[in-house]
């Protein structure tokens, strides 16, 4: 079993910037990926960003790239979402989720098995 718990969102304002964590716990040996997806009311879930945990390879979607990065903390299975020039249209819950494969890009939800419980980020202007 995996459990997964999300942390450092909140409320900003235009153009600032955000780190959420990943903490991952339990059969973390079983986890090869993971990665980020947010949803906003009224929309499907959509993926952000995601790292293969034993690789370091990292994918970011067009949606945010050049304002996101993720890495990670190994030895204490983290993983982060830097993001940065937040702009109101990036307000949503943002999830983390963890994959015992590679799930191909664009991220997918149904290849992640292990969802945490979601932080949610609100940028007004």
């Amino acid at each position: 079993l995996v459990q997964l718990a999300e942390s450092g969102g909140g409320s900003v304002l235009a153009g600032g910037s955000l780190r959420l964590g990943c903490v991952i716990s339990g059969s973390t040996l079983a986890i090869k990926y993971v990665g980020w997806f947010r949803q906003a009311p009224g929309k499907e879930r959509s993926g952000v960003a995601g790292i293969g945990t034993t690789t370091g390879d990292t994918y970011v979607d067009d949606s945010v790239k050049g304002r996101c990065t993720i890495s990670q903390e190994r030895i204490k299975d983290i993983v982060y979402l830097q993001l940065d020039s937040l702009d109101p249209d990036d307000t949503a819950m943002y999830y983390c989720a963890a994959s015992t494969g590679w799930p191909g890009q664009p991220l997918q939800v149904g290849h992640f098995a292990y969802w945490g419980q979601g932080t949610q980020v609100t940028v007004s202007s």
